[in-house]
């Protein structure tokens, strides 16, 4: 006798299907982009001194591969009990925060450097930044209360994930979209300020990259905040715990 499924089974199977598309072509593109930067890769981490910035850009750079891997792993693996993908959920989080957060140190540095290292400068985004990491961290714990673990109730359909219906998890995007925002005020002011006293093309190509990248990581968090927005306002529609840029 063929089996039955409800519509929510089946909706729910839909959803793990598309995550596992989508972290399946994440992971490639990113796979992709590593390889063909293998050797400049190699030789940078070979030559180049071994400082602080060197070490963060190592964090930086790798732990995206642990969290594509969680990613993967999260949907692509049998069906594990609600406490089991909990656990995994929470682990994929801790590594998403910490890539996050070196990616924004790295976006302080660059905008310090534009401000010949000030030092209220730094300290006044180093405070802010560490008041966006902790009220992100405070806003996921809550939004734990109002979102429940789903796996799939049919055969051959694997992996599970995290269900919300607040606007909690939209919370830590908005912070760090305004976190952003103030970053490249910092730059569009610096460059006004400095527009006719510094002729020197490695200052426009740092300025131009700056300006590059926080657009980009400005438009990705606004995508973050609607896209929760928007399938937080389905009722059992799975949102992606985290979205990488």
């Amino acid at each position: 006798m063929d089996s039955y499924y409800s519509a929510d089974d089946v909706a729910n199977a839909k959803g793990l299907q598309f995550l596992a598309y989508t972290s399946t072509s994440m992971a490639t593109f990113w796979i992709y982009d590593y390889v063909c930067s293998l050797h400049e890769e190699l030789t940078f981490l070979r030559l180049s001194r071994w400082t602080k910035v060197k070490g963060l850009y190592i964090i930086t750079r790798y732990i995206p591969f642990l969290v594509l891997i969680m990613d993967i792993y999260l949907y692509f693996a049998p069906n594990e009990t609600p406490d089991r993908c909990r656990m995994v959920i929470s682990i994929y989080a801790c590594l998403t925060v910490i890539s996050l957060l070196c990616s924004e140190l790295f976006f302080v540095l660059r905008t310090c450097a534009l401000w010949n290292n000030n030092r209220i400068i730094l300290a006044a985004i180093l405070s802010t930044l560490f008041a966006v990491t902790v009220a992100s961290l405070i806003a996921d714990v809550l939004s734990v209360g109002d979102s429940h673990v789903t796996i799939s109730m049919i055969p051959k359909i694997t992996g599970c994930y995290r269900t919300s219906h607040g606007f909690q998890g939209s919370i830590p995007f908005l912070l760090l979209f305004a976190f952003q925002l103030g970053l490249i005020s910092l730059t569009i002011i610096r460059a006004v300020q400095n527009w006719r006293v510094f002729n020197s093309p490695l200052y426009e190509v740092v300025l131009r990259h700056n300006l590059f990248y926080y657009t980009c990581g400005l438009l990705l968090s606004a995508a973050n905040v609607l896209m929760q927005t928007l399938f937080s306002q389905v009722r059992e529609t799975p949102i992606p715990f985290d979205m990488i840029y």
